[in-house]
């Protein structure tokens, strides 16, 4: 530096150098011991042994726009707030809470009292929806699962109640056959072994209609037959229920994250007498894990069909497929965090492997930033509250 600045003078002084050359020169000088002094600052407080280098020439760096909170926040292009939760309940035809063993912290809910605690406590953070799952007693299920549409069961008594007590809560149901099959299908199953289409169909449009005459605000058709958006949809109408919606389980995979939910309604495929085949298995409607395009098929159909919300299920493993609907469709996109991906949560977070908190709120946050508009949570209520008591960017 010195001797460019004595070379700087000396051309000077025999005016060798024009004006203008002396002038870049001189920024160059002045930049050069800008750039020192820079380094020098840069370098106060560091640990002993910490390599000194030149500052590197980076028009662009990331970094400055994770400088500060405020600035993090204010560049956060991701929102998740208590009401994108829709909060899944287990309910069952009793008086006492249940604890499912294999879902720490959730329990089947007695239906009159237990449920009506849990969704004010969910309200009073800001989670205004919920989904209902009913617990079937075991001697009301049957091969043709009647009980679906019984207007007296414990599906359509449990949306009249929760309307009659929150008029302003989102209910959304379950229609599938599962929960009140004895063969723990979501479907009718021939004596061959085959899930029959058409004619679950057709059950599957009376326990809609069934659920809208409760009161339901949205059905959600979670069994996967082909044609049962369009069908339900023409039900609904033909009983003037043009303001229920419709959301539609558009890409169900046949997942092996499923298992606690199936522990909490014991709708698991079971076993049946010698002269019948029952599939020990969902995989003939639900989708392939394999499968990524077959989505697009299943959620152009849902849409044409008449569906309003369209889900993916399960969420953190399909965020790929979320993101597909969310780029080839308008409607609202859901995300089911099912009950398989809050199990590893909390068996975690049980050991001390995990944050609780920062994991759960980092997945549902994750489930967002794909494309979900709603998310189904196990976790709704307390995130809301975790979010209520900080106030990072998840907000």
């Amino acid at each position: 530096m010195a001797a460019q600045m004595q070379s700087i003078a000396s051309t000077s002084a025999r005016g060798v150098v024009a004006p203008r050359r002396r002038a870049q020169l001189r920024v160059s000088a002045v930049a050069e011991l800008e750039r020192l002094a820079t380094q020098s600052a840069s370098r106060r407080g560091v640990p002993e042994g910490t390599p000194v280098v030149p500052v590197r020439d980076l028009p662009s760096r990331p970094r400055r726009n994770r400088k500060s909170e405020t600035v993090r926040r204010a560049f956060s292009e991701t929102f998740l707030h208590p009401a994108n939760f829709i909060l899944p309940v287990f309910v069952h035809d009793g008086d006492k809470n249940i604890p499912i063993d294999s879902m720490p912290g959730v329990a089947r809910l007695g239906w009159q009292h237990g449920l009506v605690d849990a969704v004010a406590e969910a309200r009073s953070v800001g989670v205004n929806q919920v989904v209902i799952f009913p617990k079937t007693p075991e001697e009301l299920k049957t091969p043709t699962a009647e009980e679906a549409f019984n207007p007296n069961g414990l599906a359509q008594r449990t949306i009249s109640l929760l309307k009659d007590k929150f008029p302003d809560l989102e209910v959304y149901t379950d229609v599938a056959l599962d929960p009140y099959n004895s063969d723990g299908h979501d479907g009718i199953v021939s004596d061959a072994g085959v899930i029959l289409n058409d004619e679950t169909i057709e059950y599957l449009c009376r326990q809609a209609v069934s659920q809208a005459r409760a009161g339901a605000d949205c059905v959600s058709p979670s069994d996967m037959m082909d044609g049962r958006v369009a069908a339900i949809r023409g039900a609904l109408d033909a009983e003037d229920f043009t303001d229920v919606s419709i959301m539609a389980y558009t890409a169900k995979y046949a997942s092996a994250f499923y298992g606690p939910f199936r522990d909490a309604l014991a709708s698991a495929p079971k076993p049946c007498a010698a002269h019948r085949r029952i599939p020990p298995n969902k995989k003939t409607y639900q989708q392939d894990p394999a499968n990524f395009r077959e989505a697009l098929r299943e959620a152009l159909l849902d849409e044409a069909e008449g569906a309003d919300i369209m889900m993916v299920k399960p969420g953190l493993p399909y965020l790929d497929v979320i993101r597909l609907l969310r780029d080839n469709s308008a409607l609202p996109i859901a995300a089911y965090h099912v009950s398989g991906e809050y199990a590893m949560l909390k068996a975690a977070a049980e050991r001390g492997w995990l944050n609780e908190k920062d994991a759960v709120l980092e997945a549902l946050l994750c489930l967002k930033r794909a494309g979900s508009d709603l998310i189904l949570s196990y976790y709704a209520t307390e995130a809301a509250k975790w979010m209520a008591d900080d106030k990072p960017s998840w907000r």
